[in-house]
């Protein structure tokens, strides 16, 4: 009745072959999730909707002598990625997390820095859709408690759940409906911009 928590997600890069580790207590089903969550990066900076710079991926001694430039997806062939969720101590699972590591994936693969004052959460489908989840009250309750600025969440949780929300944690924060993960990278992710997203507004209060 006082609200969750929030779950704080760290995440680094090596050098690599692409491949994903994920550590922290967490189950079957949010271990699921980190690699749907990856996945559903992977395709967004194929198509091209997520931008990555020619400078941040690592290059071979013959590309850089032959100034080659080298294609966008070689920047998650070249790099591990090491996802952490911390208090290993306390059991985690289920998909709620699922918009929050796609967006770390995105953030550390195109080295764009997450607005530190954003909470979100939803399930995320291979094709990049965003399914609503359970708890959004205490969740919500949670990012007000955290002194966060703006929440991210699913259509459908906002549709239906909204009127539950204390009114104080309304007044506080600004509560957003997502549909898609370019929704959720518009909306987090510093100089995120993609022109064919930029009609595309859920300013929900």
């Amino acid at each position: 009745s006082v609200g969750g928590d929030v779950l704080k997600i760290e995440a680094i890069k090596l050098k690599g072959k692409g491949s994903l580790s994920v550590t922290g207590n967490l189950g079957e089903v949010m271990k699921e999730s980190s690699r749907i969550s990856y996945s559903v990066v992977k395709v967004l900076i194929d198509n091209g909707t997520l931008k990555i710079d020619d400078k941040i991926i690592p290059k071979t001694p013959q590309e850089e002598t032959d100034k080659v430039k080298v294609d966008p997806s070689e920047v998650y062939k070249r790099f591990d990625i090491h996802l952490h969720i911390p208090e290993g101590a306390t059991p985690k699972d289920g998909p709620s997390a699922g918009i929050t590591m796609a967006l770390t994936i995105a953030s550390i693969l195109s080295e764009k820095a997450i607005k530190a004052d954003v909470a979100m959460t939803g399930e995320l489908t291979l094709s990049g859709k965003v399914l609503p989840i359970g708890g959004l009250k205490e969740k919500l309750i949670a990012a007000y408690k955290a002194k966060m600025k703006k929440a991210l969440v699913p259509r459908k949780n906002f549709e239906r759940d909204l009127e539950d929300i204390p009114q104080e944690v309304k007044d506080a924060m600004e509560i957003k409906a997502v549909d898609v993960i370019e929704d959720v990278l518009k909306e987090a992710l510093v100089l995120w911009y993609e022109k064919k997203f930029a009609t595309r507004e859920y300013n929900c209060k």
